[in-house]
């Protein structure tokens, strides 16, 4: 991506950005306790991202990595805040969505 904020509409665009901003928090430098919420998050939101879900099971896991990153404490980083923002808009997009 070359905008770090980028939060596409379509849900299925944002459940790949969503995972993509996740792994980019993975090299900033974020608190450990911090960092192990975004990594389960981006966890989540890869399996989210995989091939051959059902639409339903896609949502859930956004709906679980959206509920990680309310969890996760300050970054104190302000590229990593950008990035958790999107992810969160994100998030929305896909849940405001009706279909994936």
């Amino acid at each position: 991506m070359t905008d770090e904020t980028q939060v596409p509409t379509d849900p299925r665009a944002a459940v790949n950005a969503l995972a993509d901003h996740l792994t980019a928090t993975a090299d900033r430098p974020v608190p450990p306790a911090t960092n192990r919420w975004l990594g389960e998050a981006e966890a989540v939101a890869r399996d989210a991202a995989s091939d051959g879900l059902d639409s339903d099971v896609r949502r859930k896991r956004v709906r679980q990595a959206a509920s990680l990153l309310e969890s996760a404490d300050a970054t104190g980083d302000e590229v990593a805040d950008r990035h958790i923002e999107a992810a969160t808009a994100c998030c929305q997009v896909v849940l405001d969505a009706g279909e994936l």
